[in-house]
């Protein structure tokens, strides 16, 4: 089973790894029930959707039917302004076929303009509120996509006391001196007072060359070698207290909760040095997903 860890300071104890389930947004139902046995299997218990991720709101309501005692349930909203961010926790709701998100998350909330409007009067951020006085929604979070997603949710966390962050995190994003800088201040912040600190893209590999064939269930693409994987993973969960969303290319689910299954934070440490890390780098042409003033859009 997969170790778990207070999740920030809503009392809740969340398996290390999350499960993004973007990765069940275009299965058939009999697929993604498969998934969620093997979900069982290791004992994830923290679902993390979006109204934006397809169908998958949709697909998880079965699971959740007679079992939702079993998950910790986190939705996002991309909505800016509160009326329509009420609409979408609304719609969220009744998809998901339940009466309350244990957690609601402005969606990728990275830019100036959007980041306004959301946190300002009659934005997203009052409408969560008012979601979470009338019991639809338990915790309040803030997601964010591209290199100056730690540093917007400074910001953010500056002007309201959220629940959780979440946060691209990998080898090769930490070895940008910016982003590194600004993530060591969010971990900072995020100790001191209690918020749960999430991470993505924790297997990325690069974004898709142009002439790249087959099968893409990612908007990246992701790690595939088992034993470049586990390294990947051991690095992110060798930082305590972080956790990982698993990938939304579900062929990666089993080989990334094998890793978290077996990490052993000794162990994990020596197979993660740079050294190894710089290797994987090298084997894979492995490339950074998010570069400032070059690629920090999806």
């Amino acid at each position: 089973m997969i170790a778990t860890q207070p999740f920030g300071r809503t009392g809740h104890a969340s398996t290390r790894i999350l499960f993004g389930a973007a990765a069940v947004a275009a299965m058939k139902p009999d697929r993604a029930d498969r998934v969620l046995e093997t979900l069982l299997e290791f004992g994830v218990n923290h679902l993390d959707t979006a109204a934006s991720y397809g169908e998958s709101e949709l697909r998880l309501a079965p699971w959740l039917r007679g079992g939702r005692e079993r998950f910790f349930v986190a939705s996002k909203t991309g909505e800016r302004e509160g009326p329509a961010a009420r609409e979408s926790i609304q719609r969220s709701l009744e998809r998901l076929e339940i009466d309350h998100l244990d957690l609601i998350q402005l969606h990728n909330l990275t830019d100036e303009a959007g980041w306004q409007i959301a946190m300002g009067p009659g934005g997203a951020l009052e409408a969560c509120i008012a979601a979470r006085d009338e019991g639809l929604v338990r915790h309040i979070g803030v997601t964010g996509h591209g290199t100056f997603a730690a540093a917007m949710h400074l910001q953010s966390l500056a002007r309201f006391a959220f629940d959780s962050v979440l946060v691209p995190y990998s080898y090769l994003m930490m070895q940008s001196p910016e982003y590194a800088a600004d993530f060591e201040r969010l971990e900072v912040v995020c100790n001191e007072r209690g918020v749960a600190l999430q991470t993505i893209k924790g297997v990325a590999r690069r974004r898709w060359p142009e002439d790249a064939s087959g099968p893409r269930f990612s908007w990246y693409e992701p790690l595939r070698d088992e034993a470049a994987i586990r390294r990947a993973v051991h690095f992110v969960l060798g930082r305590p207290g972080v956790f990982l969303n698993s990938s939304s290319d579900a062929t990666l689910l089993r080989t990334i909760l094998e890793a978290a299954r077996d990490f052993d934070a000794d162990e994990a440490e020596t197979a993660t040095d740079s050294a190894a890390l710089e290797a994987d780098v090298a084997a894979f042409a492995m490339e950074p997903i998010f570069v400032r003033g070059a690629s920090d859009v999806i």
